[in-house]
């Protein structure tokens, strides 16, 4: 196979730690009708990559199975049958199911986002995964209005510092937890009212800096045990929807406390779900997030960026909790 016909991948060779991950040769994807290929600049690093890895989250059907990667900004390559919108050049950004750790990745064209105007693609890299999931968990599933107060958990984790800042921007009171005081500290700029260590005793804490009314709605990007303590802060009507289980996934709940709030639970996933549902989210997005960004009243926040052959300390930096933001990793 021609030179021209091939790519760089993070391979995962193995289920296991970082050093399971490894760079390959690999033979360069081809759209099909409906699809675009993109030539990928920056590859944002997430969780879920982190758990692909370790065996833990398979990649849904269809995707490459040891690429890992949800997320890319990059420039369009090359154009399937029946796409109209893009053509080879365009910057593009978006999500998708895996492959997202290389050099050229193929996905569905309504599922592509334009990149800002103004950002750097490095800077592209730190946004779709983070804020897309942000905006589609808070506007598009629970509602969060102008006037109400969010409490966010891992504030200082990427789709953290998305959500404060879109929440800032609709008019919304930001209260954050995390467990690094720094983390809390940098927070502040983004748009958060009130910084709150999990270390503490963080329910008491919001309920005395709301004048114990609680919170209208709860972002939760660390799972079971802070469960109990989100029924305990929402307020009549509550909204709580879970984004992320670091912490665990399972715990007990009081019944009677969610029945006397009147409150809803619900949980939300991105990789999963069917074409058209991304499509309409990008579409969405594009429409409403990505003037803000544009105008400079959301930006990404990048923690670090490491080359593709330092993938695995981009994976420890992140197991570590060192991050305030994304991380990325930057293609030739």
């Amino acid at each position: 196979m021609e030179e021209s016909e091939r790519m760089r991948a993070i391979v995962i060779t193995e289920f296991g730690d970082p050093e399971v991950l490894e760079v390959q040769d690999l033979p360069r994807p081809h759209p099909g009708p409906g699809e675009i290929r993109v030539r990928v600049r920056a590859s944002g690093v997430n969780r879920a990559d982190l758990s692909q890895r370790r065996g833990r989250y398979p990649a849904p059907p269809g995707w490459p199975e040891d690429i890992p990667g949800l997320e890319y900004a990059g420039v369009v390559d090359a154009v399937g049958h029946h796409v109209e919108r893009w053509r080879p050049g365009d910057l593009v950004m978006g999500i998708v199911g895996g492959g997202g750790y290389a050099q050229y990745v193929v996905t569905d064209a309504s599922t592509a986002v334009r990149a800002p105007r103004g950002l750097a693609l490095e800077e592209a890299g730190a946004v779709p995964e983070v804020f897309m999931t942000a905006y589609d968990a808070l506007f598009r599933q629970v509602g969060l209005g102008e006037g109400e107060t969010l409490l966010v958990h891992a504030v200082g984790s990427g789709v953290g510092t998305a959500a404060a800042q879109l929440a800032r921007a609709s008019g919304v009171r930001v209260i954050g937890t995390s467990r690094s005081r720094e983390k809390i500290e940098r927070a502040r700029d983004l748009g958060v009212d009130v910084g709150i260590l999990a270390s503490e005793d963080w329910p008491a804490r919001v309920r005395e800096r709301t004048d114990g009314r609680g919170v209208d709605v709860i972002l939760d990007l660390v799972g079971a045990p802070y469960l109990q303590g989100n029924l305990q802060v929402l307020r009549g009507g509550g909204r709580q929807i879970v984004v992320g289980v670091p912490g665990g996934s399972r715990a007990q709940i009081d019944l009677r406390l969610l029945m006397s709030k009147r409150a809803t639970l619900r949980g939300t996933v991105l990789r999963a779900r069917a074409v058209e549902e991304k499509a309409a989210l990008a579409a969405e997005f594009e429409a409403r997030v990505v003037p803000l960004l544009e105008e400079g009243r959301l930006r990404p926040v990048l923690d670090r960026v490491f080359p593709p052959e330092r993938a695995r300390q981009a994976h420890e930096w992140m197991e570590e909790n060192r991050n305030f933001g994304k991380i990325v990793l930057l293609w030739d």
